[in-house]
């Protein structure tokens, strides 16, 4: 799930990035076009919820992915669209 707070001052928009998983999962990261695509490590807020926020600028898209247990990479469900990667599967996309 995405959640997008605009600033009337600024030319950036944070964005809440939320993935939900089954309760046993220990780890989930965040990496995307705004991360070099370099994992980055969500914060659990319950069992099975993981977020992370990232500042991000107005007016773009970014692809991004969620890594999960540090083996396997899976795409949100609720991003603003998909886009195919090099890897043959599709990343997700968000617009700010």
């Amino acid at each position: 799930m995405l959640k997008k707070r605009f600033f009337k001052t600024k030319d950036e928009v944070e964005v809440t990035f939320t993935h939900e998983t089954d309760g046993s999962v220990e780890s989930v990261a965040l990496a995307g076009d705004f991360t070099g695509w370099e994992p980055v490590a969500m914060k659990r807020k319950k069992k099975g919820v993981w977020t992370a926020r990232h500042r991000l600028p107005k007016g773009a898209e970014h692809q991004f992915r969620y890594f999960v247990e540090g083996e396997r990479w899976e795409n949100d469900h609720d991003a603003d669209g998909y886009r195919p990667n090099e890897h043959g599967s599709d990343n997700s996309v968000v617009t700010t």
